[in-house]
């Protein structure tokens, strides 16, 4: 090979710092420009936003921006809003199959639930992280992912915004007997309901724990995940227990509605199952 064949092929690759990159270019040398990648395409932590920095006499390289935390006062507030969201559309889908004769039937009640999933972890997952549950707040508590002065803050929105949502169903379908209908009562005995609803629960925090907290995964499909795993649930256990999964859920139609039975299957089940799903992809990673 002769000296200029040589000199031809020698390509290097730079990184400038504030040259111009015509400035890095020789005779005989290619200068490849990576340019820095802005922040705000990254996914950030739960509560925390991007703000840009004001003008400064030496300001920062272009897209630079700082974490900034959240007031709690936001974070509740999104938990609360959410779950009246979300407990309002299962309400109404379960009140809407049982007035037109089962026009949805169990899959269309789940994927309405799904669904509700889906909007409403996109829409707040940056807020508060979306729970809406508080099995799920109890499972990232205990594994850190929550600040646990947070977690009772986190619960009593949960059961306030399904509580309110339950009366505000029933002030809506009031002729209809909500009771039977929206109420997640077992028809199976107390230890098989408390199986089913520990498992379904194990499934859906395991999922919701990998996408949401390892940093390998992908977080945009948090979202998804997680109410494909809601209504691979419900469509699994829908008739034995109701598919709650979420004390939240149960508790506030249960006051709206005087229905208690085999109440404590839907408190104690679901956070247990939160914790040992969350526990069981911990102990994987």
């Amino acid at each position: 090979m002769d000296r200029r064949r040589s000199a031809s092929m020698d390509v290097s690759v730079s990184i400038p710092a504030a040259a111009s990159p015509m400035e890095n270019m020789s005779d005989d040398k290619i200068a490849i420009v990576i340019p820095h990648r802005s922040p705000s395409n990254k996914i950030l932590p739960l509560g925390f936003q991007l703000q840009q920095h004001e003008p400064s006499p030496h300001p920062p390289p272009s897209g630079f921006a700082e974490r900034v935390a959240l007031p709690l006062i936001k974070k509740v507030a999104a938990e609360l809003l959410g779950t009246f969201l979300l407990v309002f559309t299962v309400l109404s889908a379960l009140i809407t199959d049982e007035a037109h004769g089962g026009a949805l039937g169990l899959p269309g009640v789940a994927a309405a639930a799904g669904m509700a999933i889906v909007v409403l972890v996109s829409s707040l997952a940056h807020v508060s992280g979306g729970h809406m549950n508080p099995a799920v707040s109890a499972a990232m508590a205990a594994f850190g992912h929550l600040p646990r002065p947070h977690l009772a803050p986190y619960v009593a929105a949960q059961l306030l915004g399904s509580t309110a949502a339950s009366f505000a169903a029933k002030a809506l379908y009031d002729p209809l007997n909500m009771g039977a209908t929206v109420a997640t009562v077992p028809t199976i005995g107390g230890a098989e309901a408390f199986a089913v609803e520990f498992a379904t629960t194990f499934v859906f925090l395991f999922v919701v724990t990998a996408l949401a907290t390892d940093p390998k995964a992908v977080k945009e499909m948090v979202a998804v995940g997680a109410g494909a795993a809601v209504v691979m649930s419900a469509l699994v256990s829908g008739k034995w227990t109701g598919a709650s999964m979420n004390p939240a859920r149960t508790l506030g139609p249960a006051i709206a509605t005087g229905t208690y039975t085999k109440i404590w299957v839907y408190m104690v089940a679901p956070p247990l199952g939160a914790i040992a799903g969350s526990g069981a992809y911990h102990a994987l990673k």
